[in-house]
């Protein structure tokens, strides 16, 4: 067989295998050493990352070289998310049996739009979709689509409830678009995460038209104080606030949006998960009652990252928003998955999502979910008794900290950020500066959290430390 020089270069990698042992000799080598390094790289490890800085080259350049390169400079430069004491942005630690399995899949290559392309991920979507319906209890017709994550999975929601309520006014918004369509309403709590008034915008429904509600000291929007609904609305709630963790009242909230006819969307990034838990499913009591939702699984599913699902009650409504067109199609009377995302070609995610689930199965997931809670409330009660302020009911996952005054909670989070022993973020609340915890690593122990507390009580200001 004549081959070129790419060619003949990269049959000989494929079969020789030296670059696929030598990369897992790396990732062997960092997964070893990950606990024992700094959670956040130190100025060295940053400051190297110039070496990458260099114009492209005319020639080839050796795999061997680019591996060597990527773990010398690239793994020390890396964040230690899959340790246990990384607690930032709500960032989950993949389940080793998903990394295999997405090593596995990232040779089979497969593209997951239609099931003639690739009947094992079809299948894998299947049940996926069937597993995650039954954890979350949700309607029995309610359809997923697998997407990057939940800023898209909103998105996808909020999409197939415009083509509904449009719909229902006798309007196709596919085919006449936005100019001239009937008005619908948005009603969504004022604490709203970013990523919803994002997919708004690119729906064209953006803020200064939404109808924003009050919401209550722990960030829950305030039931009480819900406008009126009709078939024209989209109401939008969610499933653990950002910093707090607070759930909303979906079943007071759902019943009256479902006697409206109006279209209800839960946000449910990290927080859905827990209607997985026996013991913390009474935070989503009422979920089912909405017509769509958007999980992550790289938040406390703990699947590798870019992972999300869409979840929606009437598939029409979903297929119809996304739109998926073309005379080369080649539908089949199977799972066909594109119909029910926004891309066509895309990553096989399912099959690290379909491995999670099966590797934890249903008492796993809960004993996981339920630890994230019991670490959480380890820490809020470990701060506490060292003097920090901590401002939320401790629900699920989340411990929001302030110190005594805006100035030490501003520097002890700096401190902490730069101690390396472990790692979380900042926000505001009630106009001041905050520390947000977010446990949600399936490695993290209770010793992790007596490190890490001990990690604050050195990061605070000796003048003001308790």
């Amino acid at each position: 067989m004549n081959k070129n020089a790419i060619q003949e270069i990269m049959f000989a990698q494929k079969a020789e295998k030296a670059l696929f042992e030598q990369a897992k000799r790396y990732a062997f080598d960092y997964m070893d050493g990950v606990e024992d390094r700094p959670v956040y790289p130190d100025d060295t490890a940053v400051d190297n990352l110039t070496a990458f800085e260099h114009p492209l080259p005319d020639a080839p350049t050796p795999g061997k070289e680019i591996l060597e390169k990527l773990h010398s400079l690239g793994s020390p430069a890396t964040v230690a998310q899959t340790t246990g004491r990384y607690f930032g942005f709500v960032n989950g630690n993949a389940v080793p049996t998903a990394v295999a399995a997405r090593w596995l899949s990232d040779v089979w290559d497969q593209n997951p739009a239609l099931h003639v392309i690739s009947p094992i991920v079809a299948k894998l979507e299947q049940m996926s979709e069937q597993w995650s319906r039954e954890l979350l209890g949700l309607p029995e017709q309610t359809v997923a689509g697998i997407v990057s994550g939940t800023s898209i999975a909103t998105m996808c929601g909020l999409a197939a409830g415009r083509y509904d309520l449009l719909k229902n006014q006798g309007w196709d918004v596919n085919e006449d678009g936005l100019f001239g369509a009937p008005e619908i309403r948005v009603v969504v709590s004022e604490q709203a995460h970013g990523t919803v008034f994002k997919a708004l915008a690119l729906l064209g429904l953006g803020k200064n038209r939404v109808e924003l509600v009050p919401s209550d000291e722990q960030g829950r929007l305030d039931a009480s104080q819900i406008p009126e609904l009709d078939s024209k609305t989209l109401v939008i709630l969610q499933a653990g606030h950002v910093s707090t963790g607070a759930f909303d009242d979906f079943e007071t909230i759902c019943k009256k949006a479902n006697e409206a006819e109006a279209w209800v969307h839960i946000d449910g990034a990290f927080g859905l998960w827990a209607a997985a838990s026996p013991k913390l499913n009474y935070l989503t009591k009422g979920i089912e009652l909405a017509d769509s939702w958007s999980v992550d699984g790289h938040k406390t599913l703990n699947t590798p990252y870019d992972c999300a699902l869409v979840l929606c009650k009437d598939r029409d409504a979903l297929a119809a928003s996304m739109q998926a067109s073309g005379a080369y199609i080649q539908w089949g009377e199977q799972r066909d998955s594109m119909l029910f995302t926004p891309d066509m070609s895309r990553r096989a995610r399912a099959v690290e999502l379909w491995a999670t689930l099966l590797a934890l199965g249903k008492d796993g997931l809960a004993e996981m979910i339920e630890e994230f809670w019991k670490r959480a409330v380890q820490f809020s009660e470990q701060l506490s008794e060292h003097g920090f302020n901590v401002r939320n009911d401790v629900v699920f996952n989340q411990v929001l900290v302030q110190c005594d005054s805006a100035e030490e909670t501003a520097v002890t989070l700096q401190n902490i950020q730069s101690s390396g022993e472990c790692w979380c973020g900042g926000t505001t609340w009630n106009g001041e500066p905050a520390i947000r915890i977010s446990v949600c690593s399936w490695s993290t122990t209770e010793e992790d959290v007596n490190r890490s507390v001990a990690a604050f009580v050195k990061a605070r200001p000796v003048s003001q430390s308790h």
